[in-house]
């Protein structure tokens, strides 16, 4: 096999393959003995006719691209490594000469990693995400809870008027130009107002009557409605109040903080739910401080991405979607369904997101190179272990079901130690100044405290 590299514009190359007559002429002994057994051919057996016999009644080229990709599949991976080119994308491959008793010609056309021209990268200066904890932040957690554990009481005065918040069991069924249509219909179905689980407009409707009222709620259904023949159409729904219920919130005192927690009283409650909200914010505040380093150092970076690069991002990315979903029992083109996209439209709406990705890579595989940062096997060895304990695997099994991809792993250790070089650099510089509001709602927990 003879392999030559011809570089083009744009950081993309060709590789260009020759393959020996001799290894040709066997792939297609080799594509004749897999085939021979879907012809049939008079005087002969199935599966038993010569390969010069199918040759001549079929053509010449009948067993050429079952002969061509078993070439592929042999040559291609070693191709790569003799051109020793850094390749970041799936060959375009086309074949140049064929013929029997002739050298096969192909070739590879494929991106090469691009040059990286890294900007600033250390000291960057960001706004220090805010992670502190206000009492009206508090205050709705304790919200939350107290809705959590509400009693839902039936309404036993024949003059209860629906209200906000209530659940009103109902009957309806829905017209539109005094046709019913298919799914507009509900026995007894218990809607909560003010949730916004029906079409816009129709729980306000309901709001001041009472149990036993029937009445007429007029909408609109949403121009983007899941049902395209409703879509933009006005409807009446014939509704009767059949119940009403409403929640009976518990009282925030010390009762309800024994009851909900292994705290005595409401102050130590509140404390708790205080530091638990502060836990949660500071690591999410951390979480968008890299964020925020690592967008600017990228942007601060010049690189052209190959089209194909990106390409092959947006491939992986819409794999993994497909797996997350098959996960939950569903399928990509069903999921595509139901947000009325095509598989072309779902990549170009992926794409944007592939190429800052992309680019983020590119920038923290150079920062590695140019820092010398290297994983040790005892580092790579320790996140093995923590995905073994992780999937309730052994570290060898660990190690079995990666296989070669343990390598990539090294590299992603290497790009988050990029990462955290990056943070323990940056400049965070403090939040601006709190608005009045916020400065006297700040003297008013103080004064809680």
């Amino acid at each position: 096999m003879n392999v030559k590299v011809e570089n083009l514009e744009k950081n993309t190359s060709k590789i260009i393959v020759e393959v020996p007559a001799e290894e040709f002429e066997q792939a297609l002994k080799n594509a004749y003995s897999r085939n021979k057994g879907r012809f049939n051919i008079p005087g002969f057996r199935k599966g038993k006719a010569p390969q010069a016999m199918i040759e001549k009644i079929y053509g010449t080229g009948v067993f050429y691209e079952d002969a061509v990709n078993e070439i592929l599949d042999k040559t291609y991976p070693q191709a790569m490594k003799e051109s020793a080119l850094d390749i970041v994308s799936r060959p375009e491959i086309n074949i140049d000469e064929i013929k029997r008793g002739e050298a096969l010609v192909y070739t590879a056309t494929v991106a090469t990693k691009p040059p990286v021209e890294l900007g600033q990268y250390k000291g960057i200066e960001v706004e220090k995400a805010d992670a502190s904890v206000s009492t009206k932040e508090v205050n709705a957690e304790l919200k939350r809870i107290q809705e959590q554990n509400a009693r839902i009481v039936a309404v036993d005065d024949p003059e209860f008027k629906i209200r906000k918040n209530d659940i009103a069991y109902i009957d309806f069924e829905g017209f539109v130009d005094g046709v019913a249509f298919e799914g507009g219909k509900g026995e007894n179905y218990p809607l909560t107002i003010g949730s916004g689980s029906f079409i816009p407009g129709f729980e306000e409707q309901l709001i001041g009557h009472k149990a036993g009222d029937e009445l007429d709620v007029n909408v609109t259904f949403p121009e983007k409605y899941q049902a395209e023949e409703l879509a933009g159409k006005a409807a009446v729904f014939k509704c009767k109040v059949n119940e009403i219920k409403y929640k009976e919130l518990p009282e925030l005192d010390d009762d309800f903080a024994s009851e909900v927690s292994e705290f005595e009283t409401l102050k130590e409650y509140k404390a708790s739910v205080k530091a638990d909200l502060k836990s949660r914010k500071e690591k999410s505040a951390a979480q968008t401080n890299e964020n925020n380093v690592l967008k600017a150092a990228v942007d601060n970076a010049k690189v052209e991405i190959p089209a194909a690069m990106i390409d092959m991002t947006v491939d992986n990315m819409v794999g993994d979607m497909r797996l997350r979903l098959q996960q939950s029992g569903l399928q990509l083109e069903q999921y595509l369904g139901y947000l009325g996209q095509t598989m072309e439209q779902y990549r170009e709406t992926i794409r944007p997101e592939a190429e800052i990705n992309t680019k983020t890579r590119l920038v923290l595989d150079e920062i590695v190179k140019q820092e010398n940062i290297t994983v040790t096997d005892e580092a790579l060895e320790q996140r093995i272990e923590q995905m073994a304990q992780s999937y309730k695997m052994t570290a060898e099994d660990v190690r079995k079901s990666l296989g070669s991809a343990v390598e990539d792993m090294r590299k992603d250790l290497a790009c988050q130690e990029a990462i955290d070089l990056l943070v323990a650099e940056a400049v965070l510089t403090e939040p601006k100044k709190a608005s009045k509001e916020e400065n006297a709602e700040a003297e008013e927990a103080k004064a809680e405290e």
